[in-house]
C-alpha cells in the first residue's frame, strides 16, 4: 500500500500544477482536461483520508466532510475502484493501477457467490470490468463469467426478465419485481456472452430488454421504478415506484438507468428497436428538464414545492449515456441534438453549484439516493462521481476523434 506520505506529496504535485479547472460556458471549448484532472485531484484527496485502501467510499451527507463507507458487496461497492480505474486508463500512472486493483481484488471474491440481488453488473463490471479491459488480468475474466452464470440464475423464462428484488417477493407481495436499474446489469450477461460464457446470457438479456420495453414505460415513455410479473403465466400485473415519488411520476434516476441501459443493449444487439427506443425515453427526459439541465429527484417532485432536492447523479448518468447515443444516429442533427445536450449537463456539473471543490473531497454535489427513506439527500455519493468521470473520459475521447468507448 502506498503511504500517507507519498499521497500527500503527489496530491500537492497535482494541486501546483493547476488540476483544478477554468471555466467556459461555450460548448466547444468545455475544457475537459482540466476537469479530468479535478477528478483527479479529488480522487487523491479522498486517498489521503482514507484510513485503508480496503475503506471504500460511498457518500458523504450534505452538512458532512467524512465518507460514509460501504462494503464489499453493496449494490454501490463497485463504483470507487471504477473510478480509479478510469484514472489509470486516462493517466497511465501505476499509481492509479495499484489502488484501484487492492480494491477490485478485494471485491473479486463476491464474483463467486450466489447472486442475491440483481445488483451484480453494478457491483462487477465497474470493478472487474474495467480492470480486465485495462490488465487483461485473467482472474478478472474469470470472476466476470461466474458472476454473469450466478445473475442468470434470477431469470425466469415464464415471465421474460431478471429477478430484481428477491426479498421483495413476500416483503411487499411482488411475484416477480422487475426494477428499471436492472437493465444496467444486462452489459455482464453482454459481455460474458462475449467472451466464452454462452449464447444463453445474450438471449436472456435480449428477452429482458424486450420484456421491459414491452411492459414497463407508460404511453408517454417515461418509466414505472418496479414492474410486477406474475408468476404463473407471466402476465404484467403492475407498475410501481420504491424510490420515486408516486406510481405515476417519473423518477429521475430511474429513467436516466433507462436512457443509459437501451443505448447499452442497442451497442450489443444492433437491433434498430432498441436505438429508437433509447431516443424515446431520453427525449421525454431532455423534454421535461427544468432550465438548468439538472432534474429534481423525481420530475413530478416541484409539484409538492419549489424547494425539491435536485439530482445530480441522474444528470451525470444520462450525460454519460447521450454521447453514447449520439455516436450510433446516422442524423449528423440529431447526433448532435444529443451530444450537445450531454456537454451542457456537464457544464453544469461542472459549474461551483455542483462541484464539491474544497468543500468536500466528492466530486459532485447534491445527488440523491433514497428519498422515501431520508437516506443520502442532497448528498455526494460515488456513483454521481463514477458517472461524471465516465462522461468527461468520453468526451474527451470524441474530441480526440477516438470511439467514445475504451476497448471493452
Amino acid at each position: 500500500m502506498k503511504s500517507r506520505t507519498f499521497f500527500t506529496l503527489v496530491f500537492i504535485f497535482l494541486v501546483s500544477i493547476g488540476c483544478f479547472s477554468c471555466k467556459t460556458t461555450a460548448t466547444d471549448d468545455f475544457p475537459v482536461d482540466s476537469e479530468i484532472a479535478y477528478c483527479r485531484s479529488q480522487a487523491m484527496r479522498t486517498l489521503v483520508s482514507i484510513p485503508s485502501l480496503d475503506k471504500i467510499p460511498n457518500s458523504m451527507d450534505l452538512d458532512s466532510i467524512k465518507w460514509r463507507y460501504t462494503q464489499a458487496g453493496s449494490w454501490t461497492c463497485g463504483f470507487w475502484p471504477g473510478i480509479l480505474w478510469y484514472l489509470y486508463e486516462d493517466t497511465k500512472d501505476n499509481m492509479w493501477r495499484e489502488a484501484a486493483g487492492k480494491v477490485t481484488d478485494m471485491i473479486a471474491p463476491l464474483a463467486y457467490r450466489k447472486a442475491k440481488s440483481h445488483d451484480s453488473g453494478f457491483i462487477m463490471m465497474c470493478s472487474l470490468g474495467n480492470g480486465y479491459r485495462l490488465t487483461g488480468k485473467p482472474e478478472y475474466k474469470e470472476g466476470l463469467l461466474h458472476a454473469a452464470d450466478s445473475l442468470a440464475m434470477l431469470y425466469n423464462p415464464v415471465v421474460g426478465t431478471i429477478l430484481s428484488w428477491p426479498g421483495m417477493v413476500k416483503k411487499e407481495n411482488w411475484p416477480h419485481n422487475t426494477i428499471i436499474d436492472n437493465m444496467m446489469n444486462l452489459e455482464l450477461l453482454f459481455w460474458a456472452a462475449r467472451n466464452g460464457g454462452g449464447q444463453y446470457l445474450y438471449d436472456i438479456a435480449c428477452k429482458h430488454a424486450e420484456t421491459t420495453m414491452k411492459h414497463q414505460f407508460r404511453k408517454d415513455y417515461s418509466c414505472y421504478h418496479v414492474a410486477v410479473y406474475d408468476t404463473l403465466d407471466g402476465h404484467f400485473m403492475k407498475g410501481v415506484t420504491h424510490q420515486g415519488l408516486s406510481d405515476d411520476s417519473m423518477w429521475a434516476r430511474g429513467q436516466a438507468w433507462a436512457i443509459y441501459g437501451y443505448t447499452m443493449v442497442y451497442r450489443e444487439t444492433h437491433d434498430v428497436r432498441f436505438l429508437d427506443f433509447a431516443r424515446k425515453v431520453s427525449d421525454v427526459y431532455l423534454s421535461r428538464l427544468p432550465e438548468d439541465m439538472i432534474p429534481y429527484w423525481d420530475f413530478n417532485a416541484p409539484e409538492l414545492s419549489s424547494g425539491e432536492p435536485k439530482d445530480a447523479s441522474a444528470a451525470a448518468i444520462t450525460a454519460s449515456a447521450l454521447l453514447e447515443l449520439s455516436t450510433y444516429i446516422n442524423d449528423s442533427d440529431s447526433a448532435s441534438f444529443y451530444r450537445n445536450k450531454a456537454v451542457e449537463m456537464l457544464q453544469i456539473l461542472s459549474s461551483p453549484a455542483y462541484q464539491a471543490r474544497n468543500k468536500k473531497d466528492a466530486f459532485l454535489l447534491h445527488s440523491v439516493g433514497h428519498m422515501n427513506k431520508g437516506w443520502e439527500v442532497d448528498a455526494s455519493i460515488s456513483y454521481a462521481d463514477y458517472y461524471y468521470l465516465e462522461a468527461l473520459v468520453r468526451l474527451k475521447r470524441l474530441k480526440e476523434k477516438q470511439s467514445v468507448l475504451a476497448n471493452l
